[in-house]
């Protein structure tokens, strides 16, 4: 079974061909954790001692938080996560994520900040799987 930790160069382009003009961006963050996080070719950020993926994620969120708050950006919900009441059974996430961004070149401008990416390796220690779904607010619902 295919994981998914990272972006892939198409799927950015068409994010930002998607989403470059539609204001904020929500992304919706399905993350599923190793047992115990994986520092493999991640010396300068290898903890002094052996830890969970969960708690290597939250070291991740502890070093970006400030990068994420300077590009305007804010969490909205981070939770527990499990089985799904809709949905396949075979798919388990331990945690859901929002994240608001202003603008898809906010969430740019975060996710190249040289700051965020001396920590973002924290984030692919912890995960064993994961989605990101950006979605914009629909107004005209009523």
């Amino acid at each position: 079974m295919k994981k998914y930790i990272d972006a892939s160069p198409e799927a950015g382009k068409e994010f930002y061909i998607n989403f470059h003009d539609k204001g904020k961006v929500v992304m919706l963050n399905l993350l599923k954790f190793k047992p115990i996080a994986d520092y493999t070719n991640l010396d300068e950020l290898r903890p002094t001692k052996e830890m969970s993926g969960e708690e290597a994620y939250q070291l991740y969120l502890k070093g970006t938080l400030p990068q994420l708050e300077k590009a305007g950006s804010r969490i909205i919900y981070f939770g527990k996560s499990q089985n799904f009441l809709i949905g396949p059974s075979s798919e388990k996430w331990d945690a859901v994520l929002l994240v608001e961004h202003e603008s898809v070149l906010k969430f740019m401008e975060f996710a190249k900040n040289p700051e965020y990416l001396k920590k973002a390796g924290h984030r692919t220690a912890a995960l064993e799987d994961s989605r990101l779904l950006p979605t914009t607010e629909i107004r005209n619902y009523s």
